[in-house]
């Protein structure tokens, strides 16, 4: 009798479960973008959102909780309720490098969330003020390393994406700079454009536009090829610094526990967002990559988290 009423509970809340997921979403869901307003996260966020809140048919209203490298707002995510009301937008910091750095993460990529689906893949530029006196990526190399402590690099929190990226160019260079934090790459962009920091490693995302206005100096873009966005900036490779190719991504993450059913709806939405030839512009004039074909599934980006963790475990231990 006891195994038949065990039974009958479970039945009954895999029904409920599949009603709920049937009318989901039926209020306005929350993502957690965990940086300031203005970066690249949050402006992928925001991008991507707009679109999938139309299919959806309720709104999808961004939080920014920025704070400890984005591991602040990851932290609440992954301890919201697994209904589906409260997903996050992510990223190589948060679900990748986060690990290596915060020896007492409260959460861990790899086991308290459900994947959902990644957004866009994001080069990295090395950037400096516009005035920073080096006129191509090997005098940068050789004034960064002569100078070390003395050039300020800003970046969005331990764990991000432009701490991270950073501390890997140091490391090739053989040198260490003065790191100079930030709640996320807005404010640092606007120090960097406004004289106050020096240098800065950062996704294409959230400087092209500034290159392109001339405000800061790009070096180099992090990639094997030239970006259709900046056809002008040169690889690294061409540049002088071959080993520094890096490149950064964006992606959704639902808390662990939310049925299978709402992931997929979410995961739909995501991709008809990145189907959509608006969305779909916007996202590349501003240098995005969009994921193609199995990198679209949840579960390819279950595996990728995995893979980044190890990753930059011995790269960003062996730095410390």
């Amino acid at each position: 009798m006891k195994f038949l009423a065990k039974l009958a509970f479970a039945a009954a809340a895999l029904a409920a479960g599949s009603a709920s997921a049937q009318t989901y979403p039926n209020k306005p869901i929350t993502m957690i973008v965990p940086f300031a307003a203005g970066g690249p996260t949050d402006v992928i966020a925001r991008i991507v959102g707009e679109n999938m809140s139309r299919t959806l048919g309720q709104q999808i209203v961004i939080e920014n909780v920025a704070g400890a490298g984005g591991t602040t707002g990851t932290t609440r995510a992954s301890t919201s309720a697994n209904d589906g009301y409260t997903v996050m937008m992510g990223h190589m910091g948060t679900h990748g490098a986060a690990p290596a750095l915060y020896p007492n993460l409260k959460y861990d990529p790899t086991k308290d969330f459900e994947p959902i689906g990644l957004a866009a893949g994001t080069p990295i530029l090395i950037v400096a003020k516009k005035n920073f006196p080096a006129a191509d990526l090997k005098a940068f190399v050789e004034y960064v390393k002569a100078n070390g402590d003395k050039v300020n690099q800003a970046h969005a929190g331990v764990g991000s994406v432009s701490h991270s990226t950073g501390i890997l160019l140091t490391s090739q260079i053989g040198t260490k700079t003065t790191q100079v934090p930030y709640t996320g790459t807005g404010p640092a962009l606007n120090d960097l454009i406004s004289g106050q920091v020096d240098i800065l490693t950062d996704q294409i995302v959230n400087v092209a536009e500034q290159i392109r206005a001339g405000t800061i100096r790009a070096y180099a873009i992090a990639t094997p090829a030239r970006s259709p966005a900046l056809p002008d900036i040169p690889t690294t490779k061409e540049a002088g610094l071959p080993g520094y190719e890096v490149s950064a991504w964006n992606a959704m993450f639902a808390a662990k526990g939310t049925s299978k059913d709402i992931v997929a709806k979410l995961n739909e939405a995501l991709v008809k967002a990145l189907d959509d030839e608006t969305t779909k512009k916007r996202l590349l004039d501003l240098g995005a990559v969009l994921p193609s074909g199995e990198e679209r599934t949840s579960a390819w980006l279950g595996t990728f988290v995995a893979k980044e963790v190890e990753r930059w475990n011995p790269v960003l231990k062996a730095s410390k």
